[in-house]
């Protein structure tokens, strides 16, 4: 995600730092950069206009003429202005003190927004242990309702649903004493949508609003249609008085024009981001987080996050303890791959480190190479699992042929691991490991 934004803001900034001093007319060569740089990520132009005067302001207010480190302090401007035009601090859903809380869930046909329900039903119920349902109110769309009870299914919440020839309105209600009598923490209620904003539309919103009196309202926007979303966001905000933004699809939206503009624009906050396909790439949207990673300065928080929700402390432990004894076992490897890929595609998990971003230009992490690997050491038996040593010829070639793979590939992933056993041998005895002689016998 801003992918372009962050390859063109990242080379503006550190030919900044690499600059000794900075005189004025370097610093309006640099807010040229960063408002060109804006404009081809389809950021909305006043937004942009806005954003280099107040940079520059800051900038040439903040006496970075002639400063000692004055690089650093334009970096740090232009990081703080990032969050602040995507809404400053982080904000999130604020609860009903008397159950259940009810979200309203809007957007046109296409934004993603059945899915978004579904994921969003996943998250409270896993970050808060809520009790979610989901109201089917979307009865226009083909196949909507089947798609709510399918998704819905899946995130672990109950599915309120009347099928397709009711009236939304009176199941959104229905829905709502049927959440109350179940008792539960949250109902979330999927309305139509349609290809543009309409009066129909807009109408239907406001009854169901009446209706079950949300304690908030969510617009859907995909992340992709840049300017349109913005507009779309624009309309909705004038028509009906939503609350928040989930930005569906941010990780196909390699300029960011959106995630940028529609703050700024409607003066309602991103709340959520969907960040892939699966119901687990849904996350809280945090601004300053995601101006250190447009910036190439990682999201290590988010990192350790996502890492606490994977990785037991007992298991940590139990992992430490092995390392330390040099009883790691493919096994025990094969575990922690699988914990890692549960953290999401390994270049969002890579890009999360500061400094990774200029590194990452142009690599293509391979994620079938994982399935590979993950092969292989399944059609081992659990001795050879255990003690690798034990693969002679015969075994090498009876593993590749139940792998689908190579005895090459069999052997580069054996010899690797006894390279990553020798690392962790070191590293568990305090030692700090011969990383020349690791990389001579990978050679």
């Amino acid at each position: 995600m801003f992918d372009v934004l962050a390859e063109k803001l990242q080379a503006t900034l550190s030919d900044v730092r690499a600059r000794g001093t900075l005189t004025e007319d370097d610093i309006n060569k640099a807010m040229r950069e960063i408002r060109l740089a804006l404009l081809e990520a389809d950021v909305n132009f006043k937004v942009v206009k806005q954003f280099t005067a107040t940079v520059k302001e800051r900038c040439l207010g903040a006496e970075v003429v002639g400063a000692l480190n004055p690089g650093q302090t334009v970096v740090k401007i232009v990081h703080e202005e990032l969050a602040s035009l995507m809404g400053g601090a982080s904000a999130g859903l604020a609860f009903s003190p008397r159950p259940p809380t009810v979200v309203l869930m809007a957007g046109l046909q296409g934004s993603g927004k059945t899915t978004a329900a579904a994921k969003l039903a996943r998250f409270l119920k896993s970050e808060n242990g809520s009790s979610v349902a989901l109201a089917a109110c979307d009865v226009y769309r083909p196949a909507a309702v089947e798609q709510l009870v399918t998704v819905g299914g899946r995130a672990g919440a109950e599915v309120y649903e009347r099928g397709t020839t009711e009236n939304p309105v009176a199941i959104a209600r229905w829905a709502l004493d049927q959440a109350k009598a179940a008792g539960k923490d949250v109902l979330i209620v999927d309305t139509s949508g349609r290809l543009h904003v309409d009066e129909v539309l807009m109408k239907e919103l406001v009854d169901i609003r009446g209706a079950v009196k949300p304690h908030a309202i969510l617009l859907v926007v995909d992340a992709m249609t840049g300017q349109d979303a913005v507009n779309v966001a624009e309309q909705f905000a004038e028509a009906v008085d939503f609350d928040g933004v989930v930005m569906s699809k941010l990780d196909g939206d390699a300029r960011g024009g959106a995630a940028l503009s529609v703050k700024a624009v409607t003066g309602k906050p991103i709340l959520f981001a969907s960040t892939g396909e699966k119901l687990e790439n849904f996350e809280r949207f945090h601004p300053d987080r995601m101006s250190q990673r447009i910036l190439g300065m990682g999201d290590v928080m988010s990192l350790i996050e996502n890492a606490e929700k994977q990785f037991d402390s007992d298991e940590a432990a139990e992992l430490e303890r092995k390392i330390r004894r040099d009883e790691f076992t493919l096994e025990d490897f094969l575990a922690q791959l699988r914990q890692i890929r549960k953290m999401g595609p390994l270049t969002n998990i890579l890009g999360m480190l500061p400094g990774m971003g200029a590194q990452m230009k142009g690599l293509k992490v391979d994620e079938r190479e994982l399935d590979r690997i993950q092969a292989i050491i399944l059609s081992m038996t659990v001795a050879e699992r255990r003690r690798p040593e034990l693969i002679n010829g015969s075994r090498r070639l009876r593993i590749a042929k139940g792998s689908g793979t190579n005895v090459q590939q069999v052997n580069a992933l054996v010899k690797q691991f006894g390279q990553m056993r020798k690392l962790m041998q070191q590293l568990g005895k305090g030692k700090m490991p011969d990383l020349g002689a690791l990389m001579r016998q990978g050679r």
